[in-house]
Order: structure tokens, then sequence, then C-alpha cells
């Protein structure tokens, strides 16, 4: 006789099932960005800080994406839920039409950076370098868009292996590309920094190719895929996915935003200080990696149970991804506490920047916890089609809250560089602290109602 598993192990595994290819794709992504540093940086100063500058141009528009066609996630987790196979089908051609329309007023956009880049003052070099590496990016744009929509229909339904194998085969194709056209080898030109733009762009359109390749031959996703993609948009699917996906993708453009202007103030207080918050930031974000990959997974597993109108698989589903979240934040802090010392070893060798830094990895590991929360409320209530509130929180609580309360203790209040760095991470604790009490405040009330039941 075969033994029945438990109900929250079998809930793990699924929810582990969706996380561990979602990291395995982040971690490629990210790789891409220490590629393209190495490689930038062996050819010479100049080119590594264009793509520094061009990269923290066009990464926020990325985000936007990501954001508006997780609106799509959250539709197909609960229509999969419920079994509404054909509006999962219906729904894939609407997410391309948009991505689409997405892709080509961003590339566009990018292209034509160059006033940005005049606003600010670099010099001729590194402005022309720039410039270049943004205009060849901005050719992968459209491209970018699309893979995100092919990228946001598996996840829905929780299908993440074509997410991860074409995010590993974009980084592998992505190294010979930059080495051929940043020094022109093989016979390619040499392009420095515009060579780097160009090798992501041609990654970019590598990506939509491999998910897509790979979807048409999954026999698990054949059910879902329509009969054909040729088909007119539909206004009321496009008005769905940006009604929830428009939210999300501005989220992620803030979020970015408050933690940029943070870090060029706590620039004015010195190289040492900003090195130090740079290695503390980086730290988190190695984390947060971890947690955006079980977070997105908890919200598929959900979307699943709230569109099947299970209200005790719902909570099966939010504990279990709860418990990972949590104790993921939990290790990481742990981690951070027992050993900084070498984690920061491994970054610089400087003693003044290693004293600094010791002291903000110390409250980067208690906001990596209360972020942990953070991350399990915003998934979970993505899952229950609810982003405009969490987008409201995230708006008033880091611009309203952390950035001017960074600024009264980290440049008024500051005695020396150490103190105002240590008063903007005060502020940013702050203020993810409250939007983690506001969150879980509002899934605790969102949990209090009754579901509704499936409509066939």
């Amino acid at each position: 006789m075969k033994r029945k598993i438990p109900a929250y192990t079998q809930e793990f595994r699924a929810l582990f099932a969706i996380a561990w290819p979602t990291l395995i794709a982040q971690v490629a992504q990210m790789a891409t960005g220490v590629v393209d540093t190495v490689m930038a940086g062996h050819y010479s100063a100049v080119d590594l800080a264009a793509i520094a500058i061009g990269y923290n141009i066009w990464l926020p528009l990325y985000l936007v994406f990501i954001g508006v066609m997780l609106g799509a996630t959250t539709i197909i987790a609960q229509d999969y839920g419920a079994g509404r196979v054909q509006r999962i089908r219906a729904c894939l051609p609407q997410a391309l039409w948009l991505a689409l329309l997405l892709g080509l007023v961003a590339g566009p956009l990018l292209y034509s950076a160059e006033p940005l880049l005049h606003l600010l003052d670099l010099a001729p070099q590194t402005h022309a370098r720039s410039l270049g590496y943004l205009q060849a990016t901005a050719f992968g744009l459209p491209a970018a868009a699309l893979f995100q929509a092919l990228r946001c229909h598996t996840q829905g339904i929780g299908f993440m292996r074509p997410f991860a194998l074409a995010s590993v085969l974009g980084f592998l194709a992505n190294i010979p590309l930059n080495y051929a056209l940043i020094y022109g080898k093989w016979g390619a030109p040499e392009l420095g920094a515009a060579g780097c733009g160009w090798a992501t762009a041609i990654s970019m359109w590598l990506s939509p190719l491999l998910i897509g390749v790979y979807m048409l031959r999954a026999r698990d996703l054949r059910p879902y895929l329509p009969d054909s993609l040729l088909v007119a948009p539909r206004l009321d699917i496009l008005r769905d996915i940006l009604r929830l996906g428009t939210p999300m993708g501005l989220s992620f453009f803030l979020e970015v935003g408050v933690f940029s202007v943070i870090g060029l103030l706590i620039a004015t207080l010195g190289d040492t200080v900003m090195a130090a918050h740079q290695i503390a930031y980086n730290v988190w974000d190695v984390t947060y990696i971890f947690l955006i990959s079980v977070g997105s997974a908890l919200a598929t597993r959900v979307g699943h149970a709230v569109g099947a109108g299970d209200s005790v698989a719902v909570q099966r589903a939010i504990a279990c991804g709860a418990c990972a979240t949590l104790l993921i934040g939990a290790v990481c802090s742990l981690v951070l506490l027992t050993g900084p010392g070498l984690i920061i070893a491994a970054f610089t060798g400087d003693a003044d920047i290693q004293r600094v830094a010791a002291a903000l990895v110390g409250l980067a590991a208690l906001f990596i916890v209360i972020d942990a929360a953070q991350v399990t409320a915003t998934f979970c209530l993505r899952a229950f089609k609810d982003t405009t509130f969490p987008f409201l929180v995230l708006c008033g609580t880091y611009w309203l809250l952390t950035l001017p309360l960074g600024y009264y203790w980290g440049m008024l209040r500051a005695e020396d560089g150490l103190a105002g760095a240590l008063g903007f991470w005060r502020a940013m604790i702050a203020g993810i602290a409250l939007t983690s009490a506001v969150l879980l405040w509002r899934l605790y009330r969102t949990l209090q109602r009754p579901l509704s039941a499936p409509a066939t």
C-alpha cells in the first residue's frame, strides 16, 4: 500500500518545484551583469563607467516590463486553479500584443536617451560610449518584453523550467558575444561599450526564441497554448493585464528609484562611506534573489488555490511560503551577524571601508528579516489580484517616510560619514518595517473574506 504524503509536504514540494528554476534564472541574469562588468573593466575604465551608467538607465525600463507582464501571471494563476483552460489560452496572444507595444515604445525611448546623458554632465568620451551602449541595447528591448510575456505565462501555470533554461543559455551566449564585440575578436568589429550593448541585445532576442521553442515542445504546456498567436487584440484582456500589472511595474520602478537616490546622497558623504554602502547593498541584493524566487512561487501557489476557491489550500500555501521566506531571511541574517568580516573581505581589503561596512552589514541583517515578511505579504496579495494597494503603500512609505527621514538622519543630523550612512540605513529599516506591517494587516483582512466559488 502506497504511503500517503502529508498535505504540507506536498505543498512544500510544489512550492520549491517552482522556486528553484526561478532562482537559477535570477542567478543567470545577475551573472550576465557581472560578466559585462568584468569584461568591460578589463577593456578600459571609460567603457566600464559607460556601461555602468547605461545599465542604470535601461534597467528601470526592464523592471517595468517585468511588473506589467506579471499582471498576466496573476490572472493565469487563478484561471489555472479554477480549470479555465480556454481563458489561459486566450491570455497569451494578448500578453504578447501588450509586450510588443511596450517594447516598441521603450526601444526608441532608450535610443533617444542623449538628452538624459546631457543632464549628467559626463566627460565627452564617457558620454559618447554610454550613448553607444544604450542605442545598441535599445534594439533588444522589444525582445526583452516578449520574453517576459512568455515567462509570465509559464509562471502562472507553475512551470518554470523554460524560464530557467532560456536564462542560462542566454547567459552562456552573452560571454562569447561580449568577447567578440567588445574586444574585436573572431573577425568582429572592436566596439567597446557599444559591443557590450549589441551582445546584450542579441542575447535578449535569443531568450524569447529559446523559451518559445521549449514551450512548443513541452507536453505539459501544450494544453495551455492557443492554436494560433495571430489573433486580434482583445481590449478586455489587455485592460485586465494592465490594471493588475501597471501598479507592479511602477512599484519596481519607484523602489529602484528611491534606493538610487539614497545611493547618490550617500555618495556625497565620501568615497569610503559610499563603497561601504555599496557592499552592504550588494549583500542584501544577493539575499533578495532567494526571497524573490520563493515569493514568485508563493504567488503562483496561492493564486492556484484562490482560483480553485479552496480556502484550506490558500492557508496551507501561505503558511509554507511564509516559513520558507522567513527561514531564508533568518539564515542569511545569522550569517551576516556571525561572519561579517569574511563577507566584507571578499569585496575589499581597505581597513577604513571594512570598518564602515561592518556597521552597515549589521543593519542589513535586520533589514533582510523584515524584508522577508514584506515579500511574503506582497506576493500573497498579488495572488488575490490586489496590486494597487501595495503600490500606494510603497509610494507612501518609501518616498514620504524613508527618503525624508534618511535625509534628516543622514544629512542634517549626522556628525560624520559613518553616522550619515547609518542614518540612511535606519530610515530604510523604518520604511520597510512600516510597509511590512501595513501589508500584513491587509493580507489578514483579505483572508477574513470568503473566497468566491470558481467560475466555469
